[in-house]
Formats: structure tokens, sequence, C-alpha cells
């Protein structure tokens, strides 16, 4: 996960005001395919048992959300668009933020200020239904 520091401080703000979730999806960068030097070392997934395993290794830096993984029919990302990696915010089931595809277009700042966004809306109308 590109930029994990950042998203996990997304969480950290903004708990109270939207629900987080890491999809894991078909790794983009395998070491057997299309890697980057130092990056960890997880081959391209030929079961879900490997996905599994690869989600692991992203679990254990502790990204302060439930991880659920993509299916190997990687639907998920053909659905989203979101190989490598992008960022969505959903609200009332609809799309209301689609973040460029990472890793360039991958910025949690965006997600930042439509949740200050939502979270100043919400405040407002605690005030009016106390």
């Amino acid at each position: 996960l590109f930029k994990l520091e950042e998203f996990k401080q997304l969480v950290k703000d903004f708990s109270d005001v939207a629900d987080f979730l890491v999809v894991y999806l078909a790794e983009a960068h395998a070491t057997d395919a299309w890697a980057f030097e130092n990056n960890i070392d997880i081959s391209v997934h030929k079961n879900l048992e490997e996905r599994l395993a690869a989600a692991r290794t992203l679990v254990k830096e502790d990204p302060l959300c439930p991880v659920v993984v993509d299916e190997m029919t990687n639907i998920t990302a053909s659905k989203y668009g979101a190989l490598p990696e992008r960022l969505y915010v959903i609200q009332s089931g609809k799309v209301i933020y689609q973040g460029g595809i990472g890793p360039w277009g991958y910025n949690p700042e965006e997600v930042r200020k439509v949740l200050e966004k939502i979270n100043s809306k919400r405040k407002k109308m605690e005030v009016f239904y106390p």
C-alpha cells in the first residue's frame, strides 16, 4: 500500500466519520513480473491461498482497518479500475470520490478534504438536531 502512513493517519483522524477498508488486489509489483528494486518479495498469486498470504504481509503493517482480499477473478479491481491501487469514498452506496490510479494518482490528502467536508456538514447537522 503506497503512502501507508498517510492512509493510517486518515483512519486515525476520521474513524468517527467513516468506516475504512483495504481490499487487497492482485500484486501489482510481483517479483516474478513487473517489480521495483527493494520491494517486498511477493510473486504473482496463482491461487487464493497465495493472495491471502500476501495480504497478511500488509496486515502485519497494521493499516488500522479491516483488510479483505479480492477474488482470483479480480472482480473488485476490474469494477473499480483499481490496479495497482486507488482510493474511493462511498456514501450511501454512491461513489462521491474516485481518486486517480496509483501510485502517481494516489492522493490521501484529497480523501482528507472530502472527509473534512463530510465531517463539517455532519457537525452542523448535529447542532440543529440535539
